[in-house]
């Protein structure tokens, strides 16, 4: 598509003029803008510019979705128009930082943390509903557990609980890792500083309070001063408070050391300083900070349940939106750790059930076949407990199955919290999350996913059936010439197909998967997506590179002899790694064969640093010779496996 300088000055303008622009870049897809004042977009008027593809607001940045191969173009000329720097996508992303309150920033930094530990937790909450099944009474015999009537399986389940109580049990290591990272120190020394707060010459916490009651806590004599000789299993805050201190002293020391002192000095001392605050000073004042704080949860929702189950049921999703949902994910950690379980956490399960319902019957409301797969696939992505797709590429949209949706897990969150329903680990949400409850409360829990299941579906269908007729009753007015057939220069020549080879081996999954709203809505073309279980990418056909971003090396674009461009990008937000991790292996303008290397990228570092490393494989907007996509699902470990088919006018 050719670029009119007038529609870049509309863009600029629709962003609220160069004055509300404080810094700009660009990735392979998107504009990134910080803004001064978000309220001055006309979304309206980037909606009717031909250059759009899509919009939306992330972490501070407004993005504006142009799409590959175009979009340093726009921003090249957005430059020349307005006269501003180029910025990096750091500048960007610090200027969009700025214009968030202590608590953003409080909620943005735990979700930092715990977001690349989440793997682990939901391996470990799995596990453990496993262990439920075999030891739970009740389940398959009255009054009696499975190991108990079938003792064989007794060492089995003992097995599998020792492996599932693991990340729990050493849950400081994996957040004194994650946190250490974020706040800019090694992770190594994170590792270490969790797993000195759990030694096993501590006193475990969880013996903490019957230790009180008998008067028998140990405690280390430092001259005359008594500090209590525990270890902060389960605990949060003491590892979070104790990590940043970390980061802060090797910085510190980094910068004051000489390069040949520092492997015999900094880690030492840092070490050293850090366990000493942590165990007299940081771990005792946080540790009754933690406790206070749940123990006055527990007692608000002990108070009045039902009140309690109705605000955090209903109102769960829109913590979603905000993003402070993460700041729950301590909260049920500290919850387990002190309560022995969370009641937090069943009601999250339901509420990514409601939104799955809600955004499963828009599928049977919407006309559209693009609005019923996307309301089908994230809707079955919701139900696997990832409500992102579901909430804002379905519910928000319509709002009617987003409100129904929190109704529905209101009125579950009320059921359960009167029933005291509790999860023993989290991390499985959604159906599966049936696994993490206590199994004497499976009864109830099932109960609540009726409800949010059969409600909001309920709710949603047969108001969208409403308006569906409303809209036939009073059909809206044609523009002039809106019937008019649209010219074309194709010939009606038989379509011809090109099959897409799968570009990476792993599960080939639905765009709607992708945890960023310009794949996931199709804003910028038709596609699939990979999980990938290795980090290699092929050429899916014979053809050309057309574009590399050469400086972050995470996407690129080749072009096939008919004229098809296909879109490969590695990972989600992958540009802020500023290429740490990917290895090009061909150029711009390179003709590459079907099956040769592309790239390699590092999937556990991409992972590490907190990023998605699902792979969309796109067919960009606006080629006119494509007539239709045929997506094709399944697994691809072969790398024969043909992942498209592309129906596209010779």
């Amino acid at each position: 598509m050719p670029i009119e300088r007038a529609q870049v000055e509309r863009i600029i303008e629709a962003v609220g003029g160069k004055d509300n622009i404080e810094a700009a870049t660009h990735c392979v897809t998107r504009l990134r803008f910080a803004l001064y004042d978000d309220k001055l977009v006309d979304k309206d008027a980037l909606d009717q510019n031909d250059l759009v593809k899509g919009q939306f607001s992330s972490q501070g940045q407004y993005q504006v979705v142009i799409g590959p191969g175009l979009v340093d173009k726009v921003y090249d000329e957005m430059i020349a128009i307005t006269g501003g720097n180029r910025a990096s996508k750091d500048d960007v992303k610090n200027a969009a930082s700025k214009k968030q309150n202590p608590i953003q920033h409080a909620i943005k930094t735990l979700a930092d943390i715990f977001i690349p530990i989440l793997p682990a937790i939901v391996t470990a909450g799995l596990l453990l509903g496993i262990n439920n099944i075999l030891t739970g009474q009740g389940i398959f015999f009255e009054g009696m557990s499975l190991v108990q009537v079938y003792p064989q399986w007794t060492d089995f389940a003992a097995i599998i609980n020792t492996i599932a109580s693991t990340a729990f049990t050493f849950l400081p290591a994996l957040i004194g890792w994650s946190a250490v990272i974020r706040f800019g120190g090694s992770p190594l020394l994170g590792i270490v500083l969790g797993l000195i707060l759990v030694h096993p010459d501590l006193l475990s916490a969880y013996s903490y309070a019957d230790a009180v009651t008998k008067g028998t806590v140990p405690v280390w004599n430092l001259f005359g001063w008594e500090v209590n000789k525990i270890g902060y299993q389960g605990q949060v805050l003491p590892v979070l408070v104790s990590a940043y201190v970390l980061a802060q002293i090797e910085k510190f020391l980094n910068k004051r050391i000489a390069d040949s002192f520092k492997l015999l000095l900094v880690a030492p001392i840092t070490l050293l300083i850090t366990g000493f605050l942590a165990f007299t000073v940081i771990g005792p004042v946080t540790f009754m900070i933690g406790n206070a704080i749940t123990s006055g949860l527990v007692y608000v929702f002990a108070l009045a349940p039902a009140l309690g189950g109705l605000i955090y049921g209903g109102l769960y999703a829109l913590l979603v939106i905000t993003g402070m949902h993460h700041t729950f994910l301590a909260v049920d950690v500290q919850l387990i750790g002190t309560q022995g379980g969370t009641f937090l956490w069943p009601m999250l399960a339901l509420s990514n059930i409601a939104q799955g319902a809600g955004a499963l019957a828009m599928m049977l409301v919407l006309k559209d076949q693009k609005g019923k797969g996307l309301a089908f696939t994230s809707s079955v992505s919701a139900f696997l407990g990832v409500t992102e797709p579901a909430i804002f590429g379905v519910n928000i949209r319509y709002k009617y199955p987003f409100v129904f949706g929190m109704i529905g897990s209101g009125i579950a969150g009320v059921l359960l919290t009167v029933n005291h329903v509790m999860a023993s680990s989290i991390g499985v949400g959604g159906i599966p999350g049936f696994l993490s409850i206590f199994p004497m409360n499976w009864g109830v829990f099932f109960i609540g996913m009726s409800i949010v299941l059969i409600l909001p579906f309920s709710l949603t269908l047969a108001y969208g059936k409403l308006l569906n007729k409303r809209q036939q009753n009073n059909p809206p007015a044609k523009t002039a010439n809106a019937s008019a057939p649209k010219s074309t220069n194709h010939k009606t020549s038989a379509l011809d197909v090109l099959e897409v080879m799968t570009p990476v081996q792993g599960r080939i999954v639905p765009l709607e998967q992708v945890p960023d709203p310009a794949f996931a809505e199709r804003q910028m073309g038709q596609g699939i997506a990979v999980e990938p279980e290795e980090g290699r990418i092929f050429a899916p056909f014979s053809g050309q590179v057309i574009h590399i971003m050469t400086k972050s090396k995470h996407a690129l674009i080749l072009e096939h002899a008919t004229g098809v461009q296909i879109l490969v990008h590695v990972g989600v937000n992958t540009v802020s790694l500023k290429g740490e991790g990917f290895t090009m292996h061909v150029e711009t303008g390179q003709t590459v064969e079907q099956g040769q290397l592309l790239m390699e990228f590092d999937r556990d570092l991409i992972q590490k640093s907190g990023y998605p490393v699902i792979t969309p494989v796109i067919v960009p907007d606006g080629q006119e010779m494509i007539e239709s996509i045929e997506e094709l699902p399944g697994e691809a470990n072969d790398l024969q496996y043909i992942s498209m088919r592309i129906h596209f006018k010779s």
